[in-house]
């Protein structure tokens, strides 16, 4: 059953603050058919993600990382935005959203309305070259993929997290990953990898957002990541309230002022069904 009372109390910490800081993660997008990395109790569900010192220093890593991207991408590439991400639209559209930050790399957030989100990890459509910056859509550089290896373009796997799949058992080393068509640089999605750190301006951008909001609001997220771990200890060290709605443990479960264990998109469900009638009123 649902929970009224977690539902209540989270739609009068909206009601109360007027500015909101939103921290957004996987389990926004869980529900497009995107998996997330961790369990209820903070913990990884699969191996780590690869890392940068991997991806630029191997070979074999980089035809691994792109093979396992070229199968991820077909569905990845055309997921849509789900429930949580139009009941978060309707918040902005209330007025209420100071910055929606997001962990993710999914653009979804934008596909459904929103138009003050910081991709704080980047975003898994674009590609970019490490060589001379040159950036080119992704379903361009899928194009370029699919024509170089079309013996693996037949593959198919279950879905991993960031668009990646589930391909194991084939000699990557035979996958041919094309050059910067620029300088001949090698390519990279245009998202920050584990082991790399997220540009200091989106930083900067962000913990101004939290400086001008009156309370954070965390949305599907552990937490556990300390680049988004750090949004909310900033908060807490500044006396901001602090609401999260997630499944399980966080890491700022000992900061928190209001935490909600529901799915997102039950959650927020009042945002969503007053979406036709409510005026920035009746939420404030």
């Amino acid at each position: 059953m649902p929970n009224d009372s977690g539902q209540h109390a989270l739609q009068r910490f909206i009601a109360e603050h007027r500015r909101l800081f939103v921290l957004t993660g996987a389990g926004c997008s869980t529900d497009s058919g995107i998996p997330d990395y961790r369990d209820t109790d903070g913990s990884w569900k699969r191996s780590q993600p690869v890392t940068y010192q991997a991806f630029i220093s191997d070979t074999l890593t980089r035809q691994r990382y792109w093979a396992r991207s070229m199968v991820g991408w077909r569905r990845f590439g055309h997921a849509l935005p789900n429930d949580t991400h139009h009941a978060l639209f309707q918040l902005e559209q209330l007025g209420k959203v100071q910055l929606l930050l997001t962990q993710n790399v999914d653009g979804l957030h934008q596909r459904a309305g929103n138009r003050d989100v910081l991709d704080m990890h980047g975003r898994l459509d674009t590609v970019r070259c490490l060589g001379c910056e040159h950036r080119s859509p992704r379903h361009t550089f899928q194009h370029m993929l699919l024509e170089l290896n079309p013996s693996w373009a037949k593959l198919d796997a279950a879905d991993a997290p960031d668009g990646d799949a589930d391909l194991e058992g084939h000699d990557f080393g035979t996958f041919v990953i094309p050059p910067c068509p620029h300088c001949g640089g090698m390519l990279k999605p245009d998202v920050v990898f584990y082991g790399e750190n997220v540009p200091r301006d989106r930083v900067a951008t962000a913990i101004q957002a939290l400086d001008a909001a009156d309370a954070m609001l965390v949305v599907g997220s552990s937490l556990m990541v300390f680049s988004g771990y750090r949004f909310a200890h900033a908060a807490a060290k500044a006396g901001k309230p602090i609401a999260a709605v997630n499944l399980g443990r966080t890491r700022a479960d000992p900061l928190l002022s209001l935490k909600v264990e529901q799915p997102c998109a039950e959650a927020l469900a009042f945002l969503r069904d007053n979406a036709s009638t409510a005026s920035a009123e009746e939420i404030a």
